[in-house]
C-alpha cells in the first residue's frame, strides 16, 4: 500500500488527473454528440428504447476510438518518470523491485481507469434521463457492457505498462497505441479469431448495440471471451513482471 500510495503521489506531479478527465469527457462528449446527431431527440418516447440503443451504440464506438490512445498516454507518463529519473534503480535500492513497481503502477492506474469507465456509463445514463428518454433503462445491457469494457481497458493498460517499462523511447509505445487504435476501430471487418488475438480487438467485440441491416439492435457480448482475456492478461502480466523482479534495474 505504501508503494501504491507513492504512485498516486507521482500522478499529481504528472497531472494524470487531467488525462483521466480527457478520457472521461472525450468518451461521454463524443457519445452524446453522436446520439444527438443520430436523431435520438426524435425518439425519446419510443417504448422499445431506441434512444438507449443509440447511446449504447455510440458509447461502444467512442470507447474504441478514444480509450486506446488515452490509456496508452496514461501508462506512458507514469512509467516515463522512472526512465528519465533513473527511478528503477532508486526504487530497487529501497527494496522495491522493477516488477513489484510495475504491479503497483497497474493497481494505482487501474483505479483511475476503472473509475473513469464507470463514470462514463453513469453520466450517459444521467444524460439519457436529462434529455427525457421515457423508456426504462436497459440495465442488463448497461451493466454487461460496462463490466466488459472495464476488463478490456485494464488489459490494454497492462499491455502498455509492460511496453513502456521495456521500451525507453515512449514515442515507440505511442506509435504502438496508434496501431492499436486502428485495430479497435476497424476490427469489425476482420475475422473474430483474429480480432481476439489482441486486447484492442475486444473494443469491437464488446460493442453493445449496432445496426443489423436497417434495425438498431442490442448485440450479445461474448462474456466468456472477455473473461478469458482478463484471466490471460492477469496471468501474463504477473508472469512478465515476476521476470522483471529478477533483472537488474
Amino acid at each position: 500500500m505504501r508503494i501504491i500510495a507513492n504512485e498516486f503521489a507521482k500522478m499529481r506531479h504528472l497531472r494524470l488527473g487531467l488525462l483521466t478527465l480527457v478520457l472521461l469527457s472525450g468518451v461521454v462528449g463524443l457519445t452524446a454528440f453522436r446520439g444527438l446527431a443520430s436523431g435520438m431527440a426524435n425518439d425519446l418516447s419510443d417504448p422499445a428504447g431506441f434512444a438507449w440503443k443509440i447511446l449504447l451504440a455510440g458509447l461502444g464506438f467512442s470507447a474504441g476510438l478514444i480509450s486506446p490512445l488515452i490509456i496508452a498516454a496514461i501508462a506512458s507518463r507514469q512509467v516515463e518518470a522512472e526512465h528519465s529519473g533513473n527511478g528503477w534503480l532508486l526504487s530497487e535500492t529501497s527494496g522495491v523491485t522493477p516488477g513489484r513497481l510495475c504491479r503497483a503502477k497497474f493497481a494505482a492506474l487501474g483505479v483511475l481507469v476503472t473509475t473513469s469507465t464507470l463514470a462514463q456509463s453513469l453520466i450517459l445514463v444521467a444524460i439519457g434521463f436529462g434529455v427525457g428518454i421515457a423508456s426504462p433503462v436497459p440495465v442488463e445491457q448497461w451493466l454487461g457492457y460496462t463490466t466488459a469494457i472495464i476488463v478490456v481497458n485494464l488489459a490494454v493498460l497492462g499491455v502498455h505498462l509492460l511496453l513502456s517499462a521495456v521500451i525507453e523511447n515512449q514515442l515507440v509505445c505511442m506509435g504502438i497505441a496508434v496501431i492499436g487504435l486502428f485495430i479497435a476501430v476497424f476490427a469489425s471487418a476482420l475475422p473474430e479469431w483474429l480480432v481476439m488475438l489482441t486486447p484492442w480487438g475486444y473494443y469491437s467485440l464488446v460493442v453493445p448495440a449496432d445496426y443489423v441491416g436497417t434495425d438498431l439492435v442490442y448485440l450479445d457480448i461474448p462474456y466468456l471471451s472477455v473473461l478469458a482475456l482478463g484471466l490471460a492478461g492477469a496471468g501474463l502480466f504477473t508472469l512478465i513482471t515476476a521476470r522483471f523482479d529478477r533483472r537488474e534495474a
